[in-house]
């Protein structure tokens, strides 16, 4: 999946699979996870946000399961 870079002090980048409804975040730490059943407009929400972070400890991660891609070095 490709994934775009984005300003957050804990998020590298950002990638979502439409088809699927994947929402892939790779963290500055090296992880990758991909967070399942995701809509787009809650992706959206996340890019819009004023805190990426912020929106996935309390948007996401809470409410969709995910599965590990790569986990952090």
């Amino acid at each position: 999946m490709r994934r775009a870079r984005v300003h957050s002090s804990n998020i590298r980048s950002v990638g979502y699979d439409l088809d699927e409804h994947v929402l892939e975040i790779e963290f500055h730490n090296g992880g990758v996870y991909d967070y399942l059943d995701v809509p787009p407009e809650e992706a959206l929400a996340l890019l819009e946000s004023d805190s990426l972070g912020r929106y996935l400890n309390t948007e996401i991660k809470p409410r969709y399961r995910y599965r590990p891609v790569r986990r952090a070095s």
